[in-house]
């Protein structure tokens, strides 16, 4: 199954890009690239989701023959900065970056604008500043995903806390919205509390705590992404998958493993290494001077128990 869905997806990125063949992936244009040197930011490496990215741009950089220079922005919008200002002193022809915060990324897409270097932008978007292409998962698909099966495994009626990602982050933003409109439908259904844990799972452990003192009938969890739904199910103990239930997003390794094991209910999972992999695609299409869609997003899916393993096995 998850097969079939990376298939669709590359299928359906690569047509995209203006004079583009099957062999031209979400770029257009020749796949070809040798001597091509591109800047990868990735806001942080320390998030198993962001490791799978880098590693399928690595991956296919190696496949192309491209020189990848990848940096770890630690969550630090300013050391992002840095690190774009760098790329384009070391004669990259292509910078990707991976936002710490979709606002704050503008001034580093401006410093690459400014020497002429193209900028994609992979997993969130930049606001205030130009980018040649982003490419992302349809986070408010996800979102909605999220609620109807969270509604489900609910029966249609309980109290449900949601735990932020990044404030800022275009993820974060798309996934909420996603949620809330996909949630309405269900009147039974109340959100008592919704608080940022910024993506991280140590934070999403604070953040359930916290809330679980405050509403003690909560019976339901949507986490903006995994880890945040580890942190809460550590935090929820015995109650995770019983009393009360957790969807979570991204689809990482630890995460199914929660959901095989009924501590996670489901997980709305992406696909971070084909996402990694058509961000250097583009890149070199973009360093080659060719045209690209302006947005492409990459399909998602429920994982549940019941189909997990197709996941994992994939």
């Amino acid at each position: 199954m998850r097969l079939l869905i990376v298939a669709t997806a590359v299928l359906a990125i690569g047509g995209l890009g203006a004079c583009s063949s099957p062999q031209q992936g979400a770029g257009g244009g020749s796949a070809g690239g040798g001597n091509v040197k591109v800047g990868l930011s990735i806001s942080t490496l320390n998030n198993p989701y962001f490791v799978q990215l880098r590693a399928g741009a690595e991956a296919k950089a190696k496949e192309l023959g491209v020189s990848l220079t990848t940096t770890d922005a630690q969550n630090d919008a300013s050391q992002q900065v840095n690190q774009v200002q760098n790329f384009t002193s070391q004669g990259m022809k292509a910078v990707i970056i991976n936002p710490v915060d979709s606002d704050a990324a503008a001034p580093a897409v401006k410093v690459a604008n400014r020497s002429s270097i193209p900028v994609i932008a992979v997993d969130r978007a930049v606001n205030g500043a130009p980018v040649a292409q982003t490419i992302t998962s349809d986070n408010v698909a996800g979102g909605a995903l999220a609620a109807d099966q969270l509604a489900k495994q609910l029966g249609g009626k309980g109290q449900v806390a949601v735990l932020q990602g990044v404030p800022g982050t275009s993820a974060a933003r798309d996934r909420g919205a996603g949620f809330a409109a996909g949630i309405k439908k269900y009147p039974n259904i109340k959100v008592v509390a919704q608080q940022p844990a910024d993506f991280d799972r140590t934070k999403g452990l604070d953040v359930m705590t916290n809330i679980m003192q405050s509403n003690p009938g909560i019976t339901g969890v949507f986490a903006q992404n995994d880890e945040m739904a580890l942190g809460a199910i550590k935090a929820l103990g015995s109650k995770a998958g019983n009393q009360v239930k957790v969807v979570g997003f991204d689809g990482t390794p630890d995460g199914l493993k929660a959901v095989q094991a009924g501590t996670m209910s489901a997980t709305v999972a992406q696909q971070p290494k084909l996402l990694g992999e058509e961000s250097v695609i583009s890149a070199v299409s973009t360093a080659k001077g060719q045209n690209v869609q302006k947005v492409v997003h990459v399909p998602v899916k429920v994982a549940t128990k019941e189909n997990v393993q197709d996941f994992m096995t994939s």
